[in-house]
């Protein structure tokens, strides 16, 4: 399998590269910086320098032919303001699903956020409440495709403790942390199964081991 995936150098996502290569797939990650592309290739993917708030949909599509599936773990990132919220948590994503239609690629799996179903509650700050409109769009437009097998991760608040192989992966899990080894290792699991296409998930630490998550939650009525 050749999977290519956006943020390739964000934390998500050089974890991800791990495990993929790791099983023997192809893998290419989008970086925004050349300086970042020893990292990649120290885990044995493959960098590619395309910027998603500058790209257009070809010169993204072009990235993409020839891969069996895409990832968008991409994000504007701490510290960034309100307008790269939007530019790159919403742009971003409905650049690379654009992109990824283009290309021909329909299996596609997005890394959301939880919270976006709703409007920010009064009192949220400005900028997280961006983050959070632009989740929701982003996640909105790619549901609405019929180019795409879309599946879309809501992870709960993100730890760097190690994983645990074992979560709580549904439709609505309830406010806790997950690691992002634990993540990394879900989006995986996504990967190899189709019947979770269409689907918008929440995860969280829990107690069901993460291929067992991932088939009860592709096997579970809608």
């Amino acid at each position: 399998m050749r999977t290519v995936i956006a943020g390739g150098h964000g934390q998500i996502a050089r974890r991800l590269e791990r495990l993929l290569v790791g099983r023997g797939d192809q893998v290419s990650g989008l970086i925004r910086q050349p300086s970042q592309a020893g990292a990649l290739l120290a885990l044995g993917a493959e960098p590619a320098l395309c910027d998603l708030e500058s790209a257009s949909v070809a010169d993204v599509a072009r990235h993409l032919e020839g891969a069996d599936a895409a990832v968008f773990a991409a994000g504007a990132g701490p510290g960034s303001g309100e307008g790269r919220k939007d530019s790159m948590d919403r742009g971003g994503a409905v650049l690379f699903a654009d992109a990824a239609e283009r290309a021909g690629v329909r299996r596609l799996i997005v890394v959301s956020a939880m919270g976006t179903d709703a409007e920010p509650p009064e009192g949220t700050d400005p900028v997280f409440a961006s983050y959070l409109r632009a989740k929701a769009a982003a996640d909105a437009d790619i549901r609405a495709r019929s180019g795409l097998d879309a599946t879309i991760l809501r992870p709960g608040l993100l730890t760097d403790e190690p994983g645990t192989g074992q979560v709580t992966l549904a439709p609505a899990t309830g406010r806790s942390e997950i690691t992002r080894d634990d993540v990394a290792a879900v989006l995986a699991g996504l990967l190899d199964e189709p019947r979770t296409a269409g689907l918008t998930l929440e995860l969280i630490n829990g107690t069901t081991p993460v291929a067992e998550a991932v088939a009860a939650a592709a096997e579970a009525p809608r």
